[in-house]
């Protein structure tokens, strides 16, 4: 009787200790921020948590959640992509012009990811073979993928009307949209790749300490291309998204998907240095940057803003995550 009454107290001081500590909210901050935005967006907006908006949030934040997605497994081995917008762009083209030719949603489809997995395997190699620093080489496959998708489609955009694009963008289970429950679907096959398989522990391992996973024989270059293939693939896959939702293939790159990418990776908990990985945060982090943005559209205020807000953010998530545990 003694240790049951007890251990409830134990147990309450422990969760109170771990509240109390800023590592606890560096954790956390995806979740927190999330349910907190919730919170006061539905307080100002009675429209905020109604079922068709929440279904156009969902439907909103898919492309960015594969994206983040993609741009985690890169980072968790110390790298970045800086070209994933701009490869989903590529692949956006290379989809419509597939499809202009005839060649069908399907085979359209398996034209975008085959452009997103060109793009990132140009990044593997430069990266893993060649020793070109992240940055610089996947800030060179931005102009590269950017000035291919203006030049093959001579800077005009493809209008692609498609039954198959229809029933995506618009198709849906309860609130879920297919374009969600294919982020979605994403999210649990990287969370197994990632948690439950070999080649997720060396992944997390060549971030941690590569010269350790060396030598415990690790082929950290094909880690390093592995990623990058994912990342890329994954942006092609995100193409057909942006693809249905916009309704056409546009040459223009929208950068705000790049920062938005590595925005919800950093608010959700993965160490930029390498060697933590996550997926659930990065997923929540990217919901939790649709729903800013929808909110403050809700209340009113001018797109001006909406990026200083969630620099803001981002500026903040980046701060906790010197307290994260190790």
């Amino acid at each position: 009787m003694t240790s049951t009454a007890t251990t409830g107290p134990t147990r309450l001081q422990a969760i109170g200790q771990n509240v109390r500590q800023i590592s606890f909210w560096a954790e956390n901050a995806a979740p927190i921020g999330l349910v907190a935005l919730v919170i006061v967006f539905a307080s100002l907006s009675p429209t905020f948590l109604t079922l068709g908006n929440i279904k156009a949030m969902l439907v909103a934040a898919a492309i960015l959640v594969i994206l983040a997605i993609g741009q985690s497994f890169v980072i968790t081995t110390g790298g970045i992509d800086l070209s994933i917008s701009a490869t989903m762009t590529f692949g956006a083209i290379g989809f419509g012009l597939a499809f202009q030719a005839g060649a069908g949603f399907w085979l359209s489809a398996l034209v975008a990811i085959v452009a997103g997995l060109a793009i990132g395997l140009i990044n593997g190699l430069l990266i893993a073979k060649g020793k070109v620093t992240d940055f610089i080489a996947t800030l060179g496959t931005l102009s590269v993928a950017t000035g291919l998708a203006l030049i093959v489609s001579n800077g005009k955009p493809i209008t692609v009307t498609s039954p198959e694009l229809l029933t995506l963008t618009s198709g849906s289970l309860g609130i879920f949209g297919y374009p969600i429950i294919l982020a979605a679907i994403v999210a649990v096959l990287a969370s197994f790749f990632m948690f439950r398989t070999r080649f997720g522990l060396h992944v997390q391992a060549v971030g941690g300490n590569e010269e350790s996973a060396v030598a415990n024989g690790i082929s950290a270059t094909r880690i390093r291309m592995a990623v990058y293939l994912i990342s890329g693939g994954l942006a092609g896959l995100a193409a057909l998204l942006l693809v249905a939702r916009v309704g056409a293939a546009e040459p223009a790159i929208n950068t705000q998907f790049l920062l938005n990418s590595i925005a919800a990776v950093v608010l959700g908990g993965v160490s930029l240095t390498g060697g933590k990985a996550k997926i659930v945060g990065p997923v929540i982090g990217a919901l939790l940057l649709t729903a800013l943005t929808n909110g403050l559209t809700l209340l009113g205020v001018s797109q001006f803003y909406q990026p200083l807000a969630v620099g803001l953010v981002v500026v903040l998530a980046a701060l906790l995550t010197r307290f994260q545990k190790k």
